[in-house]
């Protein structure tokens, strides 16, 4: 029997030498070993649930009592982590740990914290229910097991048993010792599949209710994302602050300066420099005045004012590089999307353009935002594709590799339940695929155009 070394499962071969070699693969013995080791396990996993159970019931009527009764809960996830180590070394079945628990502060909210964490909790009925099922998976493993390797060796050590254990003497010729090998051999191949069934429902429980559930995925990701949107908005009000403070603000000082020394000249009756000191203080005020026009259009594209696809129009005449922005007439046919989807989609396809042309060297991008509507509601989808040079990553939010850009455009779509896609091959094209739910603005809650907010 030929092995990969990869799998350490029996290679490849005709179907009828897969069935025979089941009983002898690998996975079928691990399985096997899976059963004894949860067997095991079962009864002290059933006494910790019944003593938790009961103490909590008991120490209900204390405060210090239901601490510990909390630590009781929160030891349930430790015999989770036991039992889906042991999944995944024997069943090969990958399932996640549940979120932390989160930290309260305050005496009662650290109490209701402790003993409300349903990832404890649901650890505990894992182990209630794991034993009976392992116990009715061990037994009809064995027997099948132990019934179809004695049946095989029957004709072997019959002659030792009592005349009262042994089968009737009637089978003990060539043929009947044969047909009793051969219901052996098939009871030998009938086992994997006979096991498989109570392992199933071991794997079933195993994910059900020892892995996150989707309601707390979803809330890990949601806090993720807020924690991505509140740094990258931090990092925004610095660079601005920055640029407020290094550019704007030394043009004002220089302005005031220039002022100060025209009055200067003026009282003095020197009023020779006074033009130029003024052309130069005009010329600084005007820049000054470009440079918050830039700052408040990075802040609130006055564009947005107009509509999405008037924002995205001006967005695709000012980009570095040729951009076609198509905006189906569905986006906003039934009414404005709502203030906040639209500074999201505005200012993400800007970072996806100013990345083409700074990094990917694309030479022109397309930009598609198209609205669409199930039983959900609308959906709204947009596409930004270059034909730069591609391979770009989103880096993981698991400490692997630095914050980029990319990073903080996913969690500010997913702050708001949207999703966010990347393709980018070595090459290109780099295409992003980002759909957020299209909320409408309230009635009357905007500004017309030309009106001040």
């Amino acid at each position: 029997m030929t092995f990969d070394a990869r799998s350490r499962r029996p290679g490849r071969g005709p179907a009828w030498t897969q069935v025979l070699r089941t009983p002898l693969s690998y996975d079928t013995w691990r399985a096997y070993g899976y059963l004894w080791f949860v067997l095991l396990l079962g009864p002290f996993a059933l006494a910790y649930v019944l003593f938790t159970v009961v103490f909590t019931g008991v120490a209900a009527v204390t405060v210090v009592g239901l601490f510990i009764a909390g630590g009781l809960v929160a030891g349930g996830r430790w015999w989770g982590a036991t039992y889906r180590r042991l999944g995944e070394d024997l069943l090969d079945t990958q399932v996640a740990a549940p979120p932390p628990r989160p930290r309260r502060s305050g005496f009662w909210p650290r109490l209701g914290a402790a003993l409300g964490d349903m990832a404890g909790w649901r650890a505990l009925l894992f182990m209630l229910a794991v034993l009976p099922v392992s116990l009715v998976g061990f037994v009809l493993s064995t027997g099948c097991l132990v019934l179809g390797a004695g049946a095989v060796t029957y004709w072997a050590w019959f002659w030792s048993l009592p005349p009262d254990l042994a089968m009737d003497s009637s089978w003990h010729n060539p043929a009947g010792l044969a047909l009793v090998a051969v219901c052996g051999l098939a009871l030998l191949v009938l086992w994997p599949v006979i096991q498989s069934a109570p392992v199933a429902v071991l794997r079933l429980l195993t994910s059900a209710l020892l892995g996150p559930t989707a309601a707390s995925l979803r809330v890990a990701e949601l806090e993720r994302s807020r924690a991505g949107t509140v740094e990258d908005a931090d990092a925004r009000l610095r660079r601005i602050e920055r640029d407020l403070h290094d550019g704007t603000q030394a043009r004002l000082v220089a302005v005031g300066m220039q002022l100060g020394e025209a009055r200067e000249q003026l009282a003095s009756g020197a009023t020779d420099a006074v033009g130029e000191l003024l052309e130069v203080a005009h010329a600084s005020t005007k820049d000054a005045l470009a440079e918050l026009r830039e700052l408040a259009r990075g802040i609130h594209p006055p564009a947005l004012d107009s509509g999405l696809a008037v924002a995205l129009e001006t967005l695709a005449a000012r980009a570095p590089l040729p951009v076609t922005a198509d905006v189906a007439p569905d986006v906003e046919a039934r009414g404005r999307l709502a203030p906040a989807v639209e500074s999201i989609v505005y200012f993400s396809i800007a970072e996806l353009v100013t990345n083409a042309a700074k990094h990917a060297r694309a030479e022109s991008v397309h930009v598609r935002v198209a609205t669409v509507t199930d039983s959900g509601g609308d959906t709204l989808h947009i596409s930004v594709r270059d034909d730069g040079a591609g391979g770009a990553t989103v880096v993981p939010p698991d400490g692997s590799g630095l914050r980029s850009g990319l990073r903080g455009l996913a969690d500010r779509v997913g702050s708001v339940d949207g999703t966010f896609e990347l393709s980018s091959p070595l090459g290109g094209p780099t295409v992003v695929t980002m759909t957020l739910p299209a909320v409408r603005a309230a009635a009357g809650s905007r500004p017309r155009t030309g009106e001040r907010a």
